[in-house]
């Protein structure tokens, strides 16, 4: 049995920097230590170093005055994104995960909102993590959150997880930011390196055999998951089928079976639908990402299937929360809220508890209120 509430904790933040002594990458070479410090650097200083050594980028950090910087170089990112790829196809394309872990939801480039999810939750290895994926695109930095959640997953690569988003996909980050950003301050041909790294990332997760998790939703198509143990990488993201809908499908209260898309790509789900695919695999809950929901967190079908969203204040047109589930190894679940900042760089976090049990399988129907 799933259990979900939603809970009040202090922040607590806990990291030591490593040296901020020059480590730039050479000759294929990381120091991903010294890489992680240097991007939390401005968070935990009121001053930011700069490097020179190679071709160089300034890259904002928060903590630190509009203009100071620290610099990663082209070539260190380049291997960072090499690194990185190397662990995904060394790890399953379905991931089969233990609690206790935490799970995020969309960042789209607001790094100083990922910062703040980690002050919350527990810098790695504090706690184990799964992302559900779009990093990239309608941020502002998103090279900076792309860089920090590879560096951590070459550091602690059984402890902290990362699936596509439908955004870690070339057709679509060529026109949503990513590529301009790239293309600004480094080069295309460091965008072409991050897509390699993007085609090789693994899919869905299922955690302790229970909570199947992608970023999307699902899919006409699957019937088994072996489908997807059999997707092979490097891949694309196609315009149809199973990983185009793992990716790209929504629920929606108001369809029984499948329907169109607004989207103009892949279907919507009903609850039916839902409650159908956990009881043929024996689940109690799905956890997906992809549309921004007011408080966070959002449920549907009788609380069998749960979006997460965790970029408040959204493109800073949205005044949507932003939200995080700790998973306990009982499978008990809480929901930590990131609130909507009322100004720019001020934040603060929920102190409200509302616990309830999520029954599993149900077939009744459920509201849902996503944003598309």
């Amino acid at each position: 049995m799933l259990y979900l509430d939603k809970v009040n904790d202090n922040v607590s933040c806990r990291m030591t920097l490593g040296s901020s002594d020059a480590a730039m990458a050479s000759d294929g070479e990381l120091n991903v230590d010294n890489l992680i410090a240097r991007l939390l650097e401005g968070k935990f200083s009121n001053f930011c170093q700069f490097y020179e050594s190679g071709k160089s980028c300034t890259i904002a950090v928060r903590g630190c005055r509009p203009g100071k910087t620290v610099a990663m170089t082209e070539n260190e990112i380049r291997i960072l994104c090499n690194k990185s790829r190397e662990i995904f196809l060394s790890q399953p394309i379905l991931l089969e995960l233990e609690a206790p872990l935490k799970i995020c939801g969309d960042i789209h480039g607001q790094y100083n909102d990922l910062l703040r999810l980690f002050e919350y939750g527990g810098f790695p290895p504090e706690a184990n993590y799964l992302f559900l994926g779009d990093y990239v695109d309608r941020g502002k930095q998103s090279l900076e959150t792309i860089c920090l959640l590879l560096a951590y997953k070459i550091k602690y690569p059984e402890n902290f997880f990362l699936l596509r988003g439908n955004h870690e996909c070339a057709s679509i980050n060529r026109i949503y930011g990513f590529y301009d950003e790239c293309k600004r301050r480094f080069s295309i041909k460091l965008w072409k390196t991050f897509t390699d790294c993007f085609n090789c990332l693994p899919i869905a997760a299922i955690i302790d055999e229970k909570i199947f998790c992608c970023h999307g939703g699902l899919s006409p198509d699957l019937q088994s998951m072996e489908q997807i143990r059999r997707i092979m990488r490097p891949t694309d993201v196609p315009d149809t089928g199973l990983l185009c809908d793992l990716l790209w499908s929504d629920p929606d209260k108001d369809v029984q079976g499948w329907g169109e898309n607004d989207r103009g790509v892949s279907f919507t789900f009903g609850p039916d639908v839902v409650t159908k695919f956990l009881t043929r695999h024996d689940l109690d809950l799905i956890c997906r990402a992809h549309q921004v929901v007011e408080d966070g967190y959002e449920f549907f079908a009788k609380r069998s299937l749960v979006t997460l969203f965790s970029a408040p204040n959204y493109c800073g047109e949205f005044d949507n929360a932003g939200a995080m589930m700790s998973v306990l190894e009982t499978l008990m679940c809480s929901f930590q809220v990131l609130k909507p900042s009322e100004k720019k760089n001020k934040f603060q976090y929920t102190n409200s508890t509302n616990r309830t049990q999520v029954p599993a399988r149900t077939t009744e129907l459920g509201k849902s209120k996503a944003r598309p």
